[in-house]
């Protein structure tokens, strides 16, 4: 403004000491053109309506389409427009977010960029930074800002082609003495028919062979849920590659989710690590490195257990695994609470039979000791230890005498050709 002010000044002194009226007349096109531009840039840019379009989750290396529109609600023309959009490193960009554009009235423009989630994680994507202003530079540039939204990027699953659990013979299915439920994977025989029996039941085979009216009979069984125990607690994993074992822990647990939905088996999840979603919006930041939300102890204070995810009760369906996967992407490992403490009180929320996963680093006796005790509740525990361990076979052993089965999963041939068939909880008739 002032290199106008002191230009304007000059032509006046110009025109007064030279007496030459053609300067008034470029003087007073230069004071239009300024009050013009103070007076519309200001109104134009109050009518700028921002807005951000995209899908708000995606898995791991799924591009994500990510559309800006900038609207101009004003009739008066915007004769540019810088906007900056700030995308976190760990979201790989491949198109710039940095334009300068101009917006005629009711003018409407779009520009798309695309990311890539690099790490499973929760992110900011934002904010719209903006600024705009006059053509000639006469008018203050107004500054104006899109608030943030944010990404879930799901993480990475494990195909279990192999893991040999056939859709109607999943891990919560065990045999039973008492005739509540009878499972149609498993005849047995046949019986006369009796008064309320369906129709569909009756063997026709059997009736024509034998002239009379016979049905077929099951092995009684009750189908039970699955819950994955996921151990995130730090001091639980090797402080050597602690960070690696326990992301591999995450994809055991999602890839074990994944793979129970697609066999339309009922899962759920509980897990002693913490969610950094749930500080309040004001103490929540971002890795300047990698863009993730972190957990900052020092905002939760002390009680670390106010921040452990809520237990997804099990279900089965498409919608309830995405809800699982969401749970997943934002789990930070933080010393909380032992699987050995936290495992039997895990257990009170769950229903008398249920199939529980626990994914932690090693199977060492007090683990198996936790495990025991939820035999011995009624569940059906199975061990899965996610860090390589040469000695395993004592922790199987040390497993089989407590009454469940444990496994070493600590790759993905591991996860792969992972068949634990069937495992019981001790007492009960296979």
């Amino acid at each position: 403004m002032a290199p106008y002010f002191w230009l304007a000044l000059l032509l006046l002194a110009v025109a007064f000491l030279l007496r030459v009226d053609f300067i008034y007349y470029i003087l007073y096109v230069l004071v239009g053109v300024f009050l013009w531009s103070r007076w519309s840039t200001p109104r134009a840019l109050r009518n700028l309506v921002a807005s951000r379009t995209y899908a708000r989750r995606a898995f791991l290396g799924e591009s994500v389409e990510v559309t800006l529109t900038l609207s101009n609600k004003s009739r008066l023309a915007l004769p540019w427009i810088q906007f900056h959009e700030s995308v976190p490193p760990e979201l790989r960009l491949e198109e710039s977010t940095q334009h300068v554009i101009s917006l005629p009235g009711r003018g409407t423009r779009s520009h798309t960029y695309h990311v890539k989630g690099l790490q499973r994680g929760y992110y900011r994507l934002g904010p719209l930074r903006l600024t705009g202003g006059d053509l000639f530079g006469l008018a203050r540039p107004r500054l104006g800002y899109l608030p943030p939204d944010y990404l879930t990027v799901y993480p990475r699953i494990v195909p279990l082609t192999r893991l040999g659990l056939p859709s109607r013979l999943p891990f919560g299915t065990i045999a039973s003495h008492q005739r509540l439920f009878e499972d149609p994977a498993r005849p047995m025989g046949a019986r006369n028919f009796r008064s309320g029996d369906s129709l569909r039941q009756i063997n026709w085979k059997a009736t024509a062979h034998t002239q009379k009216l016979l049905v077929r009979t099951f092995e009684p069984a009750i189908s039970l849920e699955t819950t994955i125990l996921l151990d995130l607690h730090t001091t639980d994993y090797e402080r050597r590659d602690r960070l690696y074992w326990t992301e591999w822990a995450i994809v055991t647990a999602a890839s074990l989710a994944t793979h129970l939905v697609n066999q339309r088996q009922a899962v759920g999840l509980m897990s002693n690590g913490v969610d950094p979603l749930r500080l309040q919006e004001e103490a929540r930041q971002y890795d300047d490195v990698t863009g993730r939300l972190l957990f900052q102890p020092e905002a939760a204070g002390q009680n670390l257990r106010a921040y452990m995810p809520t237990a997804i009760a099990p279900r089965a369906g498409r919608p309830h695994l995405m809800k699982i996967l969401e749970q997943l992407a934002r789990l930070d490992a933080r010393e909380t609470v032992p699987l050995y403490e936290w495992a039997t009180t895990a257990g009170i929320r769950l229903s008398w039979g249920v199939t529980i996963i626990a994914i932690t680093g090693q199977g060492d006796e007090a683990r198996c000791n936790a495990l025991h005790r939820l035999a011995r509740a009624g569940f059906n525990p199975i061990l899965v230890a996610v860090e390589p361990d040469a000695n395993f076979g004592r922790v199987r052993e040390r497993a089989r005498r407590l009454g469940f089965q444990a496994y070493n999963v600590s790759s993905r041939a591991d996860l792969d050709r992972w068949t634990p068939g069937g495992a019981r909880p001790a007492g009960v008739a296979p």
